[in-house]
């Protein structure tokens, strides 16, 4: 089946949209869908750019939302017309998997960042020549074939537009403070970023309870938003040090949690230095920086953690349903971030995401798509 998709040929080129891509075959668990949006992520762009790689020429985005138009003779759970949020995969059969961590799949890196489908077939082709994938997905298409375990099914009533991003940017962001961090109510977080992944840890730590819910950034406009989304207090770290000012905010002690998104060594530093006795800090973003610290005197002496976490540690067909219901009870308004994009207009979306114009840019591939 030939399609459109945006093809990065090599390291830091543009996206070009081509027209005569070749799309696998539907795999007897397979669903075959028809793309109506995507979310661009910053790791979309650290692949383009070259931080990371999946080979090149490579298909992006994995923040896909569709409907489903074939199903695999095996698919059981999904019927053609359903519609669908796009995540991950993972295989399900791992022990991590069987202990309710596919986001520690033994096999993620080959079946999401290999830039093949999970038996190492082409997902994509051009001419008889491979184009890498992308989380066993590529959203940046008009039609794309996933697992049904890269699936979500959602409501028909919802605006399939909107909700491609909560397959990954919002799940993490999310998902790092329910799932990871675990806060009680009455604790403190500060999180460093505001983003589309540090604004859903900073609704999902207000959500959980924490009574100081700190947002850190050098953009008046994101502070504004981030106070209206729930932020008990703003601070512009251009203008302020941000970890005096936390310490000020909580008696002298810092905050509980902390969160960095931005990937940058002063900052992510600054969330470690943040944290109160006993605090736990999670780096979470795509970079490729570095930080260094003593362990004694910056995390021991204090009792102090560093965690990494991936994809939010989520389970993507429990987290993204319960965002919704959030989302419907008005506790987490992730579509105030978004801005609507066509296709077309991928280049200057993904630009406006990069200078910080736009939070969460959404391209609307199915201009024929209706609410």
């Amino acid at each position: 089946m030939k399609i459109s998709a945006a093809v990065v040929e090599k390291i830091g080129d543009p996206f070009v949209i081509k027209d005569d891509i070749e799309l696998a075959k539907l795999g007897v668990t397979d669903l075959q869908i028809k793309m109506v949006a995507s979310g661009i992520c910053h790791s979309d762009e650290s692949i383009r750019k070259g931080d990371a790689s999946l080979g090149y020429p490579v298909i992006l985005g994995h923040e896909g939302s569709g409907i489903v138009e074939q199903v695999g003779a095996q698919v059981t759970d999904f019927a053609v017309g359903d519609h669908v949020i796009l995540s991950f995969y993972s295989d399900g059969t791992c022990d991590n998997c069987l202990r309710g961590i596919p986001t520690q799949c033994r096999n993620y890196a080959k079946y999401n960042l290999s830039g093949v489908r999970a038996d190492g077939t082409d997902h994509f082709t051009e001419g008889g020549h491979h184009i890498s994938d992308m989380f066993n997905q590529s959203s940046f298409t008009t039609h794309t074939v996933v697992n049904q375990r890269n699936a979500v099914k959602v409501d028909k009533e919802l605006d399939l537009r909107k909700l491609g991003p909560l397959g990954c940017g919002y799940v993490t962001g999310s998902g790092t403070v329910f799932n990871t961090l675990q806060p009680k109510p009455g604790q403190t977080i500060a999180v460093f970023g505001t983003g589309a992944v540090g604004l859903a840890a900073m609704m999902a730590g207000k959500i959980a309870g924490c009574t100081q819910v700190i947002a850190v950034d050098v953009v008046p406009e994101r502070l504004n938003l981030a106070q209206n989304l729930g932020a008990t207090h703003t601070i512009n770290s251009k203008e302020e040090d941000a970890v005096e000012k936390i310490k000020e905010l909580t008696n002298g002690y810092g905050v509980d949690f902390t969160v960095d998104t931005t990937g940058i060594e002063t900052v992510m530093l600054q969330a470690i230095s943040a944290l109160a006795q006993g605090g736990t800090a999670a780096l979470i973003a795509v970079t490729s920086q570095n930080i260094a610290f003593s362990s004694w005197n910056d995390l021991c002496t204090s009792d102090r953690k560093v965690v990494g976490v991936n994809m939010g540690d989520a389970i993507p067909q429990i987290d993204i349903p319960r965002l919704i219901e959030f989302y419907k009870q008005g506790m987490f308004p992730f579509d105030k971030t978004e801005k609507f994009y066509q296709f077309s207009e991928i280049n200057q979306a993904n630009q406006d995401s990069v200078s910080g114009k736009t939070i969460k840019p959404v391209l609307v591939i199915d201009t024929d798509y209706q609410n």
